[in-house]
């Protein structure tokens, strides 16, 4: 095995991290903040990779593509938190029934095509693969570090203000937060609308990144952000206590995870077991805290019997 092989292709791992790191901060937001279980980023990925595409397609700005993909992931995150809020529904249901309408929804938005191509050649992208090994300013590592700092300095001072504190608190416990006079609904569905708006916003930022949006590009996202929340936790739980810090964990959690199947890769395991490998890397990771809460259960154990004998 060639390790050259395996250096060239990090770059494009840590970049596809950073973008998937985006992705994984919205996940957070339903999974830790809200304690909401939410699918529907399965499909909002993939809508807003489609809409930011197409826009660059019919010449729009490549920003004002971004903009439109979160503001359609805002869109998307309200259809969920109604169905979740205001029928009743389930909110692990209720994603389901989003993500399923969205393929519909993005195979329109896409003019019935499965796949649409944007070539960097012919576009001026925010990031793109071809410039992932280049020592310039254009390197989308750079880019998506800028970018995912000033995301996350912006989430910190949302979650920081009065109404961010409300919605922190319909998470952490929800008749609590009632009694205190929240509207825990809205809370929930704003929630969800800030979480698959980034999601859509770091499906358009793949998109150009690949040069292509493809209907089901979204397939199998929820679990790999909740890879990334996962190893962001047990990795650098102890180190980042801060909100931000928690957020700066999740993003780089993403980026070990594609580092991690970059080497899988290299070591020559099949492309068809990557989505096993994935779960079994969740899996382990969500064990992790299980054992150690076990192991210090029967350290504990041991000391209680040692001062009795």
């Amino acid at each position: 095995m060639d390790i050259l092989k395996l250096l060239n292709a990090m770059p494009g791992a840590v970049s596809q991290g950073l973008i998937w790191g985006i992705m994984a901060i919205g996940v957070y937001i339903t999974y830790r903040v809200l304690d909401v279980a939410d699918l529907t980023v399965d499909g909002s990925i993939a809508t807003g990779g489609a809409v930011a595409a197409m826009l660059i397609l019919n010449g729009c700005n490549v920003y004002l593509a971004l903009l439109a993909a979160f503001a359609v992931g805002l869109l998307c995150g309200f259809v969920t938190g109604i169905f979740h809020t205001a029928m009743g529904i389930p909110a692990i249901l209720a994603g389901i029934l989003t993500q399923l309408a969205l393929y519909s929804i993005n195979l329109r938005i896409m003019g019935g095509k499965a796949n649409t191509a944007i070539s960097a050649n012919k576009y001026d992208l925010v990031v793109s693969l071809r410039d992932a090994r280049s020592l310039s300013l254009n390197n989308p590592i750079i880019i998506l570090v800028i970018f995912t700092a000033v995301l996350i300095v912006a989430l910190y001072m949302f979650f920081g203000t009065e109404y961010g504190s409300a919605l922190r608190a319909t998470g952490a416990n929800t008749q609590m937060a009632r009694a205190q006079g929240i509207n825990t609904n809205h809370g929930k569905v704003v929630g969800l609308m800030l979480s698959n708006g980034l999601v859509a916003l770091a499906g358009a930022l793949l998109a150009q990144y690949q040069g292509f949006a493809d209907v089901s590009m979204g397939r199998g996202a929820i679990v790999i952000g909740l890879a990334a929340v996962i190893i962001g936790e047990v990795v650098f739980g102890k180190v980042f206590k801060a909100f931000g810090g928690k957020l700066t964990a999740v993003s780089i959690g993403a980026v070990i995870y594609y580092i991690v199947m970059q080497v899988v890769l290299w070591l020559g395991l099949n492309t068809n077991d990557l989505k096993m490998l994935t779960a079994l890397i969740v899996a382990l990771f969500l064990a992790i805290p299980y054992w150690k809460g076990k192991l210090y259960s029967v350290r504990a154990g041991r000391k209680e019997v040692k001062k009795h004998a």
